[in-house]
């Protein structure tokens, strides 16, 4: 099967950490796609917990026994790592009506100038209410975030 007829999606995001909500997005959009790739976008700008040396390999681990998610590292365009890898898609999650609003502007974006369609799932109900930025402040303080994270 050649790369043009695989529906291959690309999940972005800094993944610091990945959470529980991540990975039942990901779980989900399996039977979607044949391949699921989890882009590691490197932004020299912001400053992470964890390097993203432990990012990947945290996440290289959780699904190594999975053929259909690859995870690789990117810098720069989210919409300039999908056309390089062949993907047609862009996976995102959506907790609230708030990341709705700001994942919209950017979808219609990366399909006007890019002809990169973006496909939504709304999280689970139990996974609403994580974020990675909940985690981080939860771990800078000394807290217990093992919950929510796998």
């Amino acid at each position: 099967m050649s790369n043009t007829s695989k529906k291959i999606a690309v999940f972005p995001g800094s993944f610091d950490p990945i959470t529980l909500g991540h990975v039942d997005i990901i779980n989900r959009a399996l039977p979607l796609f044949d391949t699921i790739i989890i882009a590691i976008g490197s932004n020299a700008a912001k400053n992470h917990m964890w390097s993203l040396e432990q990012r990947k390999a945290t996440i290289e681990s959780l699904f190594e026994n999975n053929d259909a998610i690859k995870v690789a590292t990117y810098q720069g365009l989210t919409a300039s790592f999908c056309k390089n890898q062949g993907a047609q898609f862009i996976l995102r999650g959506l907790r609230n009506s708030t990341d709705f609003e700001y994942e919209q502007t950017i979808a219609q974006a990366n399909d006007k100038v890019n002809g990169i369609d973006s496909v939504f799932i709304i999280s689970s109900p139990e996974y609403g209410f994580i974020s990675s930025s909940i985690v981080r402040d939860i771990a800078r303080n000394g807290g217990d975030y093992s919950k929510l994270v796998p």
